[in-house]
């Protein structure tokens, strides 16, 4: 099993910055996958970023050049760094794993755990 814990939502004006955070724990093999996923209320939800244990990174287009996924092995911790941030990008942030290689970015059902979410608000 492996057990995901959000942290780092908040509130911010447009053009701020936040970093989430998602300490895990549990067993991960030497092939896995970390995502970040978002889900903003009456929408679906939607890939934001992915990383895998070589560091491979992959990003929706509605956050390149704005969002940096990153993880720390020791601390177990995945991050992800959001800049410049938009009303757009309001929603509940979850992160997910899965164990194998990351599957595509829209097929969030591949994640075998989630974290319980961390809101994130960005006024205009």
């Amino acid at each position: 099993q492996v057990r995901l814990v959000e942290s780092g939502g908040g509130s911010v004006e447009a053009g701020g910055s936040l970093r989430l955070s998602c300490e895990h724990s549990g067993y991960l093999y030497a092939i896995y996958c970390f995502g970040w996923y978002r889900q903003a209320p009456g929408k679906e939800r939607e890939a934001v970023a992915a990383i895998d244990n070589e560091e491979n990174t992959r990003y929706a287009d509605s956050v390149k050049g704005r969002f940096t996924i990153s993880q720390d092995i020791t601390k177990k911790t995945l991050y992800l760094q959001m800049n410049n941030l938009k009303p757009d990008d309001t929603a509940t942030y979850y992160c997910a794993a899965t164990l194998g290689a990351c599957p595509l970015l829209r097929q969030s059902n591949r994640y075998n755990y989630w974290g319980q979410g961390t809101q994130v608000t960005v006024s205009s």
